[in-house]
Order: structure tokens, then sequence, then C-alpha cells
């Protein structure tokens, strides 16, 4: 079995356990039956676990987006440092096979922490390239090969298409859009719905959504996984 790299974004601002099991971060739970069952069939794969709701990354900043666009080799010390906590992060990207993001719908989107890790990863040189030779779609990914699954969990319903709030979920979709600057070539969605009405449509939706991702883990998990091409990220 070719063993690949398996990075773990979690950014609800719950933990997955707490004293009160109302208060228990659903998001966190579902992925961590996707990973329980992972590590089950795959111990020897490298996992990369990083919890942006509770350790936020800084937001960028002027300073950030200037030292990047400075050449590499003009950078100051201070701007190298600046973008020291943005080439981890690419770096965990680029080395994953497998990605499993996991967030709550806050206000209809996602939190502004995993909006922040974003915003570190997507970068010119690093994860796109622009050329307006291109004509109108200038930007093009530079990473390839991944799977992406998407956890989320939402308060209310109907967010998909055709459903009575269809219009007024950006989470998911704003996820499929900024996917391919990870290098998304395969995407899963798992969904969780109706917490805020605690009834046994919402106690179902939270099985369901349980379930498929112990089914997507296991159909993945045991599949011929051919490792991504551990695409390699320059300095530019």
């Amino acid at each position: 079995m070719n063993m690949s790299t398996l990075l773990h974004i979690d950014s609800s601002v719950r933990a997955a356990n707490n004293p009160n099991p109302d208060h228990d971060s659903i998001s966190k739970n579902i992925a961590l039956r996707f990973i329980d069952t992972w590590k089950q069939n795959r111990p020897e794969d490298e996992y990369i676990y990083r919890d942006v709701g509770v350790n936020p990354p800084a937001f960028i900043t002027q300073d950030w987006v200037s030292a990047v666009f400075t050449p590499e080799e003009k950078r100051t010390l201070a701007q190298k440092e600046r973008l020291a906590l943005s080439d981890k992060l690419i770096a965990e990207v680029a080395a994953a096979d497998v990605i499993l993001i996991s967030s709550p719908m806050y206000n209809y989107g996602m939190p502004a922490q995993l909006k922040a890790w974003f915003d570190q990863i997507v970068r010119i040189n690093k994860t796109f390239d622009f050329d307006l030779s291109r004509g109108d779609l200038p930007l093009q990914p530079l990473l390839s090969g991944k799977t992406l699954i998407i956890v989320t969990s939402s308060g209310e319903f109907g967010f998909e298409k055709g459903g009575i709030r269809e219009y007024s979920g950006h989470l998911a979709p704003h996820l499929r859009t900024l996917s391919k600057y990870l290098g998304v070539d395969t995407m899963y969605e798992i969904a969780s719905e109706y917490q805020e009405f605690g009834d046994e449509r919402h106690r179902m939706s939270v099985a369901n959504a349980k379930d498929r991702a112990e089914s997507i883990a296991l159909e993945l998990s045991i599949s011929t996984l051919v490792p991504s091409s551990k695409n390699e990220i320059t300095n530019v």
C-alpha cells in the first residue's frame, strides 16, 4: 500500500468534547469519524492536523501583501519572517494527498478563522500564477492531484440546489471555488443540517453525516490511493 499524507483542518470555535455535550462541535465530530476510520485502515500514513478555529492564523495585512509581491531575492528578513507561516501552511497543503476540512456555517458563510487560513495559502507564484496572455482567465492553479472532503454543519437547512435556502448558503460554494487553489481534482461533501431545530430531522442528519464520513473514509482508505505528485513549492 502506498503511503499518503492526510491534512485535516478543523475550523469550529467549539471543542469536539465539552462538559455540556450540547456544546460539542458537530462538524469536528463528523470529521473525527472520518479520521478514526482512515487511521484504522492506514495507520502508517502521515497525518497533519490544524485546528484553525482554536488557533487561528493571522489575518493578512498590507505589509504581508507587500512581502508577497516583493521578489524572493529582494525580501528583507522582516518580510521573510512575515511570510513564514504562509510558507509553512502552503507546504502542508502541497504535501497532502487528501485534505479534510470541517466547518460550521457562521452567518451563512465560513468562519473568519478558516478564511484567514485560505488567505495565507492562496498566494501568487505559490498556489497560483497570473498571466494576462490567458485573456479573461489569467489565474491558473499550480497544485493538482488532491482529494478534498468537506464537512459542514448548519443550523438551518435547504441550502442545496432547489432548496428553500438555495441562495443563502455561501459556505460550500465558497469552499468549492477555493478548492482549485488547493490542487483539488476530486471532492466529496458531507453536510449536517437542522441544528437550530433540535428535532428528529437534526438527529438523523448528524447520524447520516457520520455514516457518510465513515463510508467515504473507508472507500478512499482501502482504494489504491496513488499519492499526488507532492507538488514542489518553488521560491519565486
